[in-house]
């Protein structure tokens, strides 16, 4: 028999919201690497930063490379035996993770736990969509709930971190793993979900292809400021391993029978303005390694205060959603949303800009992480939305690891790096500039101490201010992009009666609908992946 449900039926629907939910809080925020306390990281096993930045990304890209299998995963094993044995399977690598101290076992037991997660994860999307019906509304209300739960449990990992030690985190996140198993044992049923298909037709060398693309680029943009990029032999051979680990994939998929990838959609327009519009997304979001140089290294925050900025992102969020639901329920088309969320995104590096000095006051942040908080929550709703729109359910399967890994990885990678090491260029070029001030009649043996020192602040903050300048530069044009762009708008309307002379009678378009709300459902469970 099959069940397209996830309990038994015995188990009452506010019960079995109530599990989902729960799921979704436990095994959404769960990583190999939580970013609030990688300092900790960092002191307790002895190891650079750049291995844990390494196994964070690698976490988005073990997501992205179970996606294209997922449909297959999902309908090949009944409900409870794979959610009981994934779970524990979770549960046994963050424990891996809280009693090792060698940093390359983080990087690769968070690829695992990106492609165990995504499993999961989408198993949980399509109850959700059955209940709430609008995808847009969907969308709003699952990537709310997701951005808030990131974000407290980044900051209840420093919280840990502090009160005992960065192991607990992980071994508390492996406890509530093993709970989960337990319950959903006992709660869910023991059927299929639709017609067991076999997995014999997966082509895990182009898995094994995508990995290996993606990860030696994340080491690349993780280790390279550490290496001077191209000064550096393992920087080159990383990037060279990138390139034909790339080249082979996209060569072996002409020449399967049934491909692990698909690059038909990337010739839409919606997917390629969507992508071009994720990248900018992620241009703003890179702005977080300037945000958290200037507020541990310029201001002198301790690990708990700087995570705590990161929760005052939360109103932000929770208005991005209740917007985004109102504006979906109403079939408001997207523009102004988008638009409205890259101006939130704008007003923050204004904000940062004009602000940046060594007597900001923590209340100074309040309004700038509100709308970074804004700002993100609603172009992941709507941004998303928009690119995966209109799109047949086969296609997009088959290469959203590739725009997953493009929005989440990529993208802020790609400027984070770049951020990374123009701050290095701009600060040593402002150092230089203000060393014409120094000299010994102003400067004495005394002063000299404090005087370098702030020195050293102000050039960090002349540099983060000038890449600032240069991100709201681009980002003007990019508010005139969106301004300009007409997001799927027929630029011709036409008469309804010439429709229905085309041959698109009522009837027919009736049955259209019926047949693609099954797509639609599983398409759009695969949507919000993150």
């Amino acid at each position: 028999m099959y069940n397209k449900g996830l309990y038994n039926d015995w188990v009452p629907k506010p019960v079995q919201l109530l599990l989902i939910v729960l799921l979704l809080a436990v095994v959404m925020p769960l990583g190999g690497v939580y970013t609030g306390n990688i300092s900790y990281l960092v002191s307790g096993t002895g190891a650079m930063t750049e291995y844990f930045m390494w196994a964070n990304y690698a976490t988005t890209i073990g997501m992205g490379a179970c996606m294209p299998i997922v449909l297959r995963l999902k309908m090949r094993f009944k409900v409870r035996d794979k959610m009981a044995v994934l779970l524990v399977l979770l549960g046994l690598l963050s424990y891996i993770d809280g009693t090792t101290t060698q940093p390359m076992i983080f990087v690769f037991t968070s690829l695992f736990i990106g492609f165990l997660k995504m499993m999961v994860t989408i198993e949980l999307f399509l109850p959700l969509m059955m209940m709430i019906g609008n995808r847009g509304m969907f969308y709003g209300l699952f990537y709310t709930f997701v951005l808030v739960m990131n974000q407290v449990a980044a900051y209840y990992a420093v919280v840990v971190s502090i009160h005992y030690n960065w192991q607990h985190f992980y071994l508390i996140a492996a406890v509530s793993c093993f709970i989960l198993a337990l319950i959903h044992w006992i709660f869910m049923h023991d059927k299929y979900f639709a017609l067991k298909v076999p997995l014999h037709y997966i082509d895990w060398m182009s898995i094994m292809l995508f990995v290996s693309t993606f990860m030696f680029s994340a080491y690349v943009f993780s280790f390279g400021k550490q290496q001077d990029w191209w000064n550096s032999k393992n920087i080159m051979n990383a990037s060279m391993a990138a390139f034909i680990s790339f080249a082979l994939l996209v060569i072996r998929q002409f020449t399967l029978k049934r491909p692990y990838l698909s690059f038909k959609i990337f010739k839409k327009n919606n997917v390629q303005h969507g992508l071009f519009m994720l990248l900018f997304l992620g241009m703003f979001l890179g702005t977080t390694t300037l945000q958290n140089t200037f507020a541990v290294g310029v201001l002198g925050y301790d690990q708990l205060t700087n995570a705590g900025l990161n929760m005052l992102m939360i109103p932000g969020i929770i208005l991005a959603g209740i917007i985004a639901v109102f504006w979906f329920k109403k079939e408001i088309p997207l523009k102004m949303y988008i638009f409205s969320g890259f101006s939130a995104m704008m007003g923050y590096a204004l904000i940062m800009y004009f602000s940046m000095v060594l007597e900001f006051n923590y209340e100074n942040w309040y309004l700038p992480m509100f709308l970074k908080g804004y700002g993100m929550c609603s172009l992941f709703i709507s941004v998303w939305f928009y690119t995966l729109d209109k799109l047949e359910m086969e296609d997009m399967l088959a290469a959203i690891g590739l725009v997953l890994v493009w929005r989440t990885f990529l993208a802020v990678g790609v400027f984070s790096a770049l951020y990374s090491w123009f701050q290095y260029r701009f600060q040593i070029t402002a150092v230089g500039d203000l060393a014409v001030y120094i000299d010994g009649m102003t400067v004495t043996p005394q002063t000299l101490a404090a005087n370098m020192k702030t020195l050293q602040l102000n050039a960090i903050i002349i540099a983060s201010k000038k890449i600032f300048g240069y991100i709201i530069l681009v980002g003007f044009g990019v508010l005139l992009y969106i301004i300009t762009h007409h997001f799927g708008r027929e630029r011709f309307q036409y008469l309804r009666f010439m429709r229905v002379l085309g041959g698109k009678s009522v009837i027919a378009r009736r049955r259209l609908r019926e047949r693609k709300k099954l797509l639609e459902e599983i398409k759009d469970a695969a949507g919000p992946a993150v």
